[in-house]
C-alpha cells in the first residue's frame, strides 16, 4: 500500500524501547529476571518484523543477561552487528541526575562505555536518561567526556520548565554543548495501537518539526514493544496518518537532524543550566540511601587513590576487579527510584548491603595500602610512647581536627601529649572515649593535624610528665577560645546563643565587626511541618512553610580546652529529639555542628534553617563539578554539599556557606530582615505513595525515616566571595575526614612526613587519582590518571605536584572545564590527555571527542 500523497510532510521516528526500573515497585532481583524476559521478547519481535529496530539503555541490564543467559546475549550480539539492536545512552544505569558527585556521573560513563566497545565493537553516541527527574547543568561536559553528543530525556515537561525547543542545544557552564531533545508525552505506550501515543506526542511537539521521534513500547517492569504496537505503525505508516513512520533509533533520528546542515543547527535556541523541577521532594525523602552513598563514594575515591599510590611507588598490584565490583554497586544504587527514595521499603534493605559492600571492599583496599607504607615509614623507637601515622585522602594539604582512641603502656592514669615528627608539642585536648572500660592505658585525645597532600605524618601520643591534664601548646601566643552555655568566641569570632532559643542571635567577624546574624529570630532555626505531598514531592515548588518550632530541653557545655570549644544543644518535638553539638576551633571563624536526630513523626518534615541580615542576596549552589547560581525565591533545589548566600551588610560584602554531609534538599528563602538558607533535613512520607492515589484514613503504612540518623554541617562567613571559602574542598574533608593509625616502632626507607600528589589548594581541583582502566606494563599494572576541575567559575593555570611518578603537570583550565590525564610511570614516557572513559583525545579511539567538534 502506498501512502497517499495527502499525507503529513513529515518523518516520525518510532523508537522502540522497554523502559527498566531496576527496583522501584519490586526488588532488583525482579528487574534482573525481567530483562532476561523483555530482551527475548525483543529478539523474537525481530525474527518476526524485519523492520524492527529496539533500543537498548541500562548497560547493567547488557551485563545481567550475559551472565545469566549466554545463548540470548549472542543472539543479541548478532542483531547490534546487523544494526538492528542499538545500544543508546552508554551509561551504567539511569541515575538520579542531580545528586551523585561528578566522580560518579564519570563512571558510569566509563563502565558504561569500555561495557559496550569491549561486547559489541561500538560505544553508544547519544546519551539517553529517559527517566530521571532532573538534569544537573553540568551534565552536558559530562556526556561530552564519554563521547555522548546528544542527550534525550522526558523531565521536566513543558510544563514544568520552557525550553527552547523539543530539540536544542544544552550548554553547560563549560561551555560544552549536546544536542537535547525532549520526548514528547512518553518515554513508553501501552500494549496496544500507537496511535494514541502519537497523537499525544504530536500535541507536544513545536509545529513546523519536520522530524521527530516518538517513543513506544511497554516499559517500567520492562516488556518492550508489542505485535499491537508495530502492526498499527505500519497500518498507519501505509495510512499516511501521521506521516511516515519510520522504525529507528535515536542515533538514526540524530544523525538526519545533523544531515540538515550547519543553518539548521545555528538557528536551533540554546538552553544554559539545568532542567529542573519534577520531584523536589525526592532530594529529602529516605535519608539512609543518601548517607550510605555518600559514605561508599567518598570511600571508593580514596581507595583508588591509595590504591594508586601503592602500585605506583611499591609496586603492589592494582585491585583493578575489586574497586570495579565496588564502583557498580554504587552506580546500580544510583538507579532513579532507589537514589531519591522514591522505591519500596525492601528494596533499600539491598541498597543497604550492596552499598556497604562497596564500602567494604574500599575499606580493605585503602587498608593494605596504609600498611604497606606505614611498614615503610622510619618509625624510631621512644619509650612511653605511642606512634600514629595519619593519612590525608585528598590531594590538598589538610588541617583537620584528629579525635584518636589511644593506648598508651604504663600510662595508669597520667595525662598525655602530642607532639609531631619533630618532637614538637601540637594543639591537643582530652575528650570523651568511645568505650568506657578500666584499663588505666587507654584514653581518648582530640589533637590538630597538619597532613600533607595525599601523604601522612607522624605523630605520638606520649606520656605528660609532670601530670598533664589538658592540652600542651605548641610556640605561639595561644588564642582567646572561650566557651559558656551562651558564647562560643575566639580570636576570628564571636558567637552568641539565645538562650530562650538554643540558637544563634549573633555571628560577629571581630576583624570587621560584621555580624551575619545579628538579631535574627532563633526559632525559625528548626520548623517542624505537616507534610501532606507524596513520596516524591510532586507538584511542590517549596517547602519554606511555616512551622512549629521544637523545644529546646537544655545547653551544655562539653568541651572548654584550648583546641576547640563544644556546646551540646538539645531539643524536643513530640516524639522526637534533636541534638546539635556545636564546636568551634581555636583558630577557626567556622562553626562545626554534629548533629543527632530521633525522629518520630510519620507525615512530618523537619527544615533546619539559618536566618541572615545580608541584603542584596545571591544564592549559589554546588552542582556535579561545578557549581550554578539561582534565584533566592524559596525553591526547593536539588544541591551536592553545599549552599552559599551572599551579598552586604551595612554596605560591604559578606555571606555565608553552608556545608553538609549527607543532606540535598535546599532552599534559600527572602525574608524581611535577610535571606535565610534552609535545608530539608528530614520527611517522613509512605514508601513508594504515588500521587493522585489517596492515602485511606486510619491505614496502616509505612512511614520513612522513623529513627536516628546522624549528620555534620558547618557554618562558614566569608567576606562577600564564596570562592575563598573553598566549600567543595570543605565538603570533600568533612565528607571523608583523615585516618589515625596506630603505629609500631621500626626503620624504614620513607620519611616520617610525605605527600605523592598535590593539586596546590588552588582553584583548580583534582577529583580522581587512580590507577588506569588499561594495565600497563609497571609492577603495579597501571600508569596514574589524574582528573581536575576549575571549581570556581574562572579561568586558571595548574601546577599539579605527582612526587609518586616524579612528575609535574602545569596545565591551562578554562571556566568550570575538567581535564583528565593519563601520567606513565616511565618519564621517557609522554603524558596523554584522556576523555573521561580514559581514551585518548583526538586518537580516533571509538567514543574519543575531538575539541572542535560541535
Amino acid at each position: 500500500m502506498t501512502r497517499p500523497l495527502a499525507a503529513p510532510d513529515r518523518t516520525l521516528y518510532m523508537i522502540g524501547n522497554a523502559h527498566l526500573d531496576l527496583a522501584w515497585l519490586w526488588p532488583w532481583q525482579e528487574g534482573y529476571a525481567e530483562a532476561r524476559a523483555t530482551f527475548a521478547s525483543a529478539i523474537t519481535r525481530m525474527e518476526e518484523y524485519p523492520d524492527f529496530v529496539f533500543t537498548c539503555d541500562q548497560m547493567v541490564l547488557l551485563s545481567w543477561v550475559e551472565e545469566s543467559d549466554p545463548d540470548l546475549f549472542a543472539r543479541i550480539r548478532e542483531r547490534v552487528a546487523e544494526g538492528r539492536w542499538v545500544n543508546t545512552g552508554g551509561w551504567w544505569v539511569e541515575p538520579d541526575c542531580n545528586l551523585p558527585s561528578g566522580e560518579s556521573f564519570a563512571r558510569q560513563g566509563l563502565y558504561g562505555q569500555r561495557y559496550l566497545q569491549s561486547r559489541f565493537g561500538r560505544p553508544a553516541t547519544v546519551g539517553m536518561n529517559v527517566d530521571p527527574f532532573g538534569h544537573a547543568a553540568s551534565l552536558p561536559q559530562i556526556l561530552r567526556g564519554h563521547g555522548l553528543t546528544s542527550y534525550v530525556f522526558l523531565r521536566p515537561g513543558p510544563h514544568e520548565a520552557e525550553l527552547p525547543g523539543t530539540l536544542f542545544w544544552w550548554e553547560a557552564p563549560d561551555g560544552s554543548r549536546v544536542l537535547g531533545y525532549r520526548i514528547p508525552y512518553e518515554y513508553g505506550s501501552p500494549p496496544g495501537p500507537v496511535d494514541h501515543q502519537t497523537e499525544k506526542a504530536l500535541a507536544a511537539l513545536d509545529r513546523g518539526m519536520g522530524e521527530a521521534m516518538v517513543f513506544y513500547g511497554v516499559g517500567n517492569h520492562g516488556g518492550g514493544p508489542t505485535r499491537a504496537n508495530i502492526d498499527s505503525i505500519h497500518r498507519y505508516d501505509a495510512m499516511g496518518t501521521f506521516g511516515e513512520l519510520r522504525m529507528a533509533s535515536p542515533q538514526d533520528y540524530v544523525a538526519a537532524v545533523r544531515a540538515r546542515g550547519p543553518a539548521f543547527l545555528d538557528g536551533l535556541g540554546v538552553h544554559h543550566g539545568d532542567l529542573q523541577h519534577h520531584a523536589p521532594g525526592c532530594y529529602s525523602a529516605h535519608s539512609g540511601i543518601k548517607a550510605w552513598q555518600q559514605r561508599a563514594q567518598h570511600a571508593l575515591l580514596a581507595a583508588e587513590r591509595w590504591a594508586a599510590v601503592v602500585a605506583l611507588q611499591a609496586g603492589v598490584t592494582y585491585p583493578r576487579e575489586d574497586l570495579s565490583r565496588a564502583w557498580h554497586q554504587v552506580l546500580l544504587n544510583q538507579f532513579h527510584d532507589v537514589l531519591p527514595g522514591s522505591a519500596i521499603e525492601t528494596a533499600y534493605d539491598d541498597a543497604r548491603d550492596q552499598l556497604g559492600e562497596a564500602t567494604a571492599i574500599a575499606k580493605r583496599v585503602t587498608t593494605r595500602a596504609h600498611n604497606v607504607l606505614a611498614r615503610q615509614v622510619d618509625v624510631p623507637f621512644v619509650a612511653g610512647s605511642q606512634p600514629v601515622l595519619v593519612f590525608n585522602p585528598h590531594p590538598w594539604a589538610v588541617s583537620s581536627d584528629v579525635d584518636l582512641q589511644y593506648r598508651v603502656p604504663g600510662l595508669r592514669g597520667l595525662g598525655v601529649r602530642v607532639v609531631d615528627e619533630a618532637g614538637r608539642a601540637v594543639v591537643a585536648q582530652p575528650t570523651q572515649p568511645t568505650s568506657t572500660t578500666d584499663d588505666p592505658s587507654r584514653g581518648a585525645v582530640v589533637f590538630r593535624a597538619g597532613v600533607p597532600a595525599l601523604g601522612y605524618r607522624l605523630y605520638r601520643v606520649i606520656t605528660a610528665l609532670p601530670v598533664v591534664v589538658g592540652p600542651v601548646w605548641s610556640a605561639g601566643r595561644p588564642q582567646s577560645l572561650t566557651v559558656s552555655e551562651t558564647v562560643l568566641q575566639n580570636d576570628l569570632v564571636r558567637i552568641e546563643l539565645d538562650p530562650t532559643t538554643g540558637w544563634i542571635c549573633s555571628y560577629r567577624d571581630r576583624r570587621s565587626g560584621l555580624d551575619l546574624m545579628a538579631g535574627v529570630d532563633g526559632t525559625t532555626h528548626t520548623q517542624v511541618s505537616a507534610d501532606p505531598t507524596d513520596t516524591w514531592g510532586h507538584r511542590i515548588v517549596s517547602y519554606a512553610w511555616p512551622g512549629e518550632p521544637m523545644t529546646l530541653r537544655r545547653i551544655v557545655v562539653r568541651e572548654a580546652g584550648p583546641l576547640r570549644a563544644r556546646l551540646r544543644v538539645e531539643r524536643t518535638w513530640s516524639a522526637s529529639t534533636l541534638v546539635e553539638e556545636l564546636l568551634l576551633d581555636h583558630d577557626s571563624p567556622v562553626l562545626r555542628v554534629e548533629v543527632t536526630l530521633d525522629w518520630r513523626e510519620p507525615g512530618h518534615l523537619l527544615k533546619l534553617r539559618f536566618p541572615t541580615v545580608l541584603a542584596e542576596p545571591r544564592a549559589t549552589f554546588e552542582i556535579p563539578y561545578g557549581s550554578l547560581e539561582r534565584p533566592v525565591d524559596g525553591a526547593e533545589q536539588p544541591a551536592r554539599s553545599w549552599v552559599d548566600v551572599t551579598g552586604t551588610i551595612e554596605g560591604q560584602p559578606a555571606g555565608l556557606t553552608l556545608v553538609t554531609t549527607t543532606k540535598h534538599g535546599y532552599d534559600v528563602s527572602p525574608e524581611s530582615n535577610g535571606p535565610s538558607v534552609g535545608v530539608t533535613v528530614v520527611r517522613s512520607p509512605v514508601y513508594s505513595w504515588h500521587d493522585p492515589q489517596r492515602l485511606e484514613p486510619g491505614g496502616s503504612y509505612r512511614h520513612q525515616d522513623q529513627g536516628e540518623q546522624r549528620f555534620r554541617y558547618e557554618l562558614v562567613p566569608h567576606a562577600g566571595d564564596w570562592r575563598a571559602a573553598a566549600p567543595t574542598r570543605r565538603a570533600a574533608v568533612l565528607g571523608a575526614g583523615v585516618r589515625a593509625m596506630l603505629e609500631s616502632a621500626h626503620p624504614g626507607a620513607l620519611p616520617p612526613v610525605h605527600s605523592f600528589a598535590d593539586d596546590g589548594g588552588g582553584p583548580v581541583l583534582v577529583t580522581a587519582v587512580k590507577g588506569s582502566e588499561d594495565p600497563s606494563g609497571t609492577p603495579g599494572g597501571a600508569d596514574l590518571i589524574v582528573r581536575a576541575v576549575e571549581s570556581t567559575g574562572v579561568a586558571a593555570d595548574a601546577r599539579i605536584h605527582l612526587p609518586v611518578v616524579d612528575r609535574v603537570l602545569e596545565e591551562s583550565f578554562g571556566p568550570h572545564q575538567i581535564r583528565t590525564f593519563r601520567v606513565p610511570a616511565d618519564r621517557d614516557l609522554p603524558v596523554t590527555e584522556v576523555d573521561l572513559v580514559e581514551w585518548p583525545l583526538g586518537s580516533g579511539q571509538p567514543g574519543a571527542v575531538g575539541a572542535t567538534e560541535p
